[in-house]
This record gives structure tokens, sequence and C-alpha cells, in this order.
């Protein structure tokens, strides 16, 4: 526990938390653009995407603040933590209804890959 806690008061540990945090506010507030966005449109599409590809490195990167949070005891940062963790998992998870660039995706991508991962087949050398 002493570890993380040097880590986190250095600069490169410091540094890493604040491109964390800078994420999660990103995350955020491509939400509250596509909340407030006209259904169907460019603007909600755009932002639905950018938060759908922004959320589980926002969900990783908050999950670490709190832990320091909770290493260092600071219970304050504990509690406001674990309420931005649970509304951005909250959002992701309930809002699937929306057309974004990854809908749909899935399926393709499983695809692509079981057709990558597959065993080729071999023709036999000509016996001569």
């Amino acid at each position: 526990m002493e570890a993380v806690t040097a880590f986190s008061g250095s600069m490169p540990g410091q540094i890493l938390l604040a491109l964390g945090q800078t994420i999660v506010v990103v995350c955020v507030c491509f939400d509250m653009v596509r909340e407030l966005s006209v259904p169907r449109s460019h603007r909600r599409f755009v932002a639905s995407t950018v938060f759908r590809t922004l959320a589980i490195p926002s969900v990783m990167a908050n999950a670490l603040t709190v832990f320091i949070a909770l290493v260092v005891s600071s219970w304050v940062d504990v509690v406001m933590g674990m309420f931005v963790l649970m509304a951005i998992v909250f959002r992701f998870h309930y809002n699937k209804d929306e057309d974004n660039w990854w809908k749909g995706k899935g399926k393709k991508l499983a695809r692509w890959a079981r057709r990558q991962f597959a065993g080729r087949p071999s023709t036999a050398p000509a016996m001569g």
C-alpha cells in the first residue's frame, strides 16, 4: 500500500491520474451533449459514439483514483469517486438504444476474428 501512495504522489503518477480524470470529464461531457441533443441527429450520433468509446477507460481510470483515495484514507474522495463511477456505469448500461458507430460492430468484429483465427485450409503438395 505504501507503493501505491508513493506512486500516486510522484510526478508520473500525478500525470497518469490527471490524464485519467481528463478522460472521465470528456466522457461525462459527451454524455451530457448526447442527452441534450435532438434524437437521430448527427450531433447525438457523434456524442453517443464518443461516450461509448470512452466509458470503459473512464471507469478504469476512476476506479484507480477511488482505489488510491481508499489507500490514503480520503473518504470524501472515495464517496465522490464512487458516485461518478456508478453514474458512468449506469449511463453506459442503460442507454443501449442509441445509434452510434459501435452498434452492430460486435457481430462484425466476431466474424472478422473468426476468419482471422480459423485454421487455413492447407493444400497438400503435388506428389511427383
